[in-house]
């Protein structure tokens, strides 16, 4: 695989449409450019006593005018990037809200807005202790900063969409460098995380440690990546507090977005045991939560750009279909599957069942469901899907190497 750091990486296509109506979203809801991206509060847990960055800049939102870069500090700071065209670190960019610049805090997010199109950055982290916040009286100590990454904006309107899945990790950090070697030197616009990449959440480091500091160390410092939850990633004490690592605090968990010839909807599937289940101890209620999805899938689905798009793919945790008959899978089948047939969804790729498959269409379904395998080695897999105005291509590898199928979907417009 070619390495990641160099400055050439190229960057392109990703989110260069998005409906006006509000009906579509990138990541977490909001578009680069736009987002009040935050820079959120240290947990309650974590002290402030480690140096250095806990976790190294990762990408996220990216688009043909804006990014946001996220990223997580020992200690409590007050931390912005340095950017610039090509080499440069001339500008400079923090997140503010209502007169206050954040600071005095770990976790942040902070969005670069108007970029140009196609166009490479390089940027850096800096970060200033703050040793001492007194109402009048504010002390700084050491200043720290990262090595200097870049990226690289999408086309105004690209042609071609590439992006790699992987799913179902596990808390096995090893497969994220191993799956993405497998992709050796072909370019791809960013990485979709499929669900359950943890077994269940416990504290920050576990989210650091087998998920931000792999990513970052495989591409995320200079390509971006998507998440959406698996039934894993409901469980555990820091499960709630897994969004404020990922995306933007407070939004939902779905989303839809369009890349050049695809519109992607994305579904939070969330759990496979019915809410009434003893081990949630009355604190869950997906049911609800997909139930809310459809109304806003069958808008979503009536858009105009979903309409238009060339291709429609569904990404999924939960497959509706060849994923047994558990609380979840059936009820995501009741709620989706009636509207994935209604408005002609061309593709669902998904994981959860740790079988990978290729399942064509068939009495029950119209379209391919494509399912990840996982966690364990010899089951583990990378997808890759690449898309032009003609056609679409599902490429599925085993972990060691070995091309498990294909299958490729024709245009009908």
């Amino acid at each position: 695989m070619k390495d990641v750091n160099k400055k050439t990486m190229a960057r392109r296509n990703f989110l260069a449409h998005v409906s006006k109506a509000g009906l579509l979203t990138t990541v977490a809801g909001l578009l680069p450019g736009v987002s009040s991206a935050k820079s959120l509060l240290p947990s309650e847990k974590i002290t402030n006593e480690v140096a250095g960055f806990l976790a190294r800049p990762y990408l996220q939102m990216i688009g043909p005018h804006g990014i946001n870069i996220s990223w997580i500090t020992g200690k409590l700071s007050f931390s912005w990037i340095e950017y610039g065209e090509g080499s440069n670190l001339d500008k400079k960019a923090y997140h503010d809200e209502n007169g206050f610049i954040d600071a005095y805090n770990r976790v942040n997010s902070v969005p670069l807005r108007n970029l140009k199109p196609e166009t490479t950055y390089s940027y850096r982290i800096v970060s200033k202790e703050i040793t001492d916040f007194k109402p009048y009286a504010l002390k700084y100590g050491e200043i720290i900063n990262t090595e200097t990454f870049s990226f690289t904006t999408p086309k105004e309107n690209p042609t071609n969409a590439s992006w790699l899945v992987l799913n179902d990790i596990h808390d096995r950090p090893e497969s994220i460098s191993h799956l993405m070697k497998l992709n050796g030197a072909d370019d791809y616009d960013y990485v979709f995380f499929n669900g359950d990449i943890f077994d269940y959440q416990t504290d920050e480091k576990q989210i650091i440690d087998h998920f931000l500091t792999p990513s970052t160390e495989a591409f995320a410092t200079v390509k971006p990546f998507l998440f959406v939850r698996g039934n894993h990633e409901t469980r555990g004490k820091f499960a709630r507090d897994l969004k404020n690592y990922i995306g933007v605090r407070g939004e939902k968990g779905y989303y839809a977005y369009s890349q050049g010839p695809v519109f992607t909807i994305v579904i939070d599937t969330g759990e496979d045991k019915p809410d009434e289940h003893p081990v949630y101890a009355g604190i869950v209620k997906f049911d609800e939560y997909r139930e809310e999805q459809a109304v806003w899938l069958e808008g979503v689905m009536k858009s105009d750009a979903y309409k238009k798009a060339k291709f429609r793919v569904v990404m999924m945790h939960i497959p509706p279909f060849h994923s047994g008959d558990w609380h979840g899978p059936m009820h995501c089948r009741k709620l989706y599957a009636p509207l994935f047939e209604k408005y002609k969804i061309d593709m669902v790729i998904s994981g959860h069942t740790h079988k990978y498959g290729i399942h064509p269409p068939d009495h029950e379904h119209s379209y391919p469901v494509i399912i990840g395998g996982g966690p364990k080695d010899g089951n583990r897999t990378l997808i890759k899907v690449k898309a032009d105005t003609k056609t679409l291509n599902m490429t599925m590898l085993k972990d060691d190497g070995t091309e498990i199928g294909q299958f490729q979907l024709k245009t009908k417009k």
